[in-house]
């Protein structure tokens, strides 16, 4: 059986200020600035930035005081929040994965910047440890 996972497509950190914290991952730690995408749907401000071999890292910015993020930065401070694996096609891997004892947290694809398509696992499955899986846009 192939492996469900290509690579570690991105680590995500949550901030409560993207340009205040571009002033560290950028700035002092110097990783190239990829891209800045609101997402109205969530809406959420995910900036990427190259970690080299491949791997982003993702900041993400809770917009509006109701989203579930904002009460996460609340409890937790900023950190890392999730790691997010590439996948051939993720609708394709929603319907496999449960298979191998991983169930999914999301039951539909969701839109992810620059038109990929993401969908979380349930932590219970990951032993913890906050997963998402991504593809690209024109593989689902």
């Amino acid at each position: 059986m192939a492996a469900p996972f290509q690579h570690l497509d991105h680590i995500a950190i949550v901030v409560r200020d993207t340009d205040e914290a571009l002033k560290f991952y950028r700035d002092r730690l110097g990783l190239p600035l990829l891209f800045s995408q609101v997402m109205p749907d969530a809406p959420i401000r995910l900036t990427h930035l190259d970690a080299g071999n491949g791997v982003h890292i993702q900041l993400v910015q809770p917009l509006k005081p109701e989203h579930p993020l904002h009460a996460w930065l609340e409890k937790n401070g900023e950190g890392l929040q999730h790691l997010c694996f590439k996948v051939d096609n993720v609708a394709e891997s929603m319907k496999t994965l449960p298979g191998l004892g991983l169930a999914m947290r999301d039951k539909a694809p969701r839109s992810g910047p620059n038109g990929r398509a993401s969908a979380f696992l349930d932590p219970a499955a990951t032993r913890g440890v906050p997963l998402e899986i991504t593809s690209d846009p024109r593989r689902g």
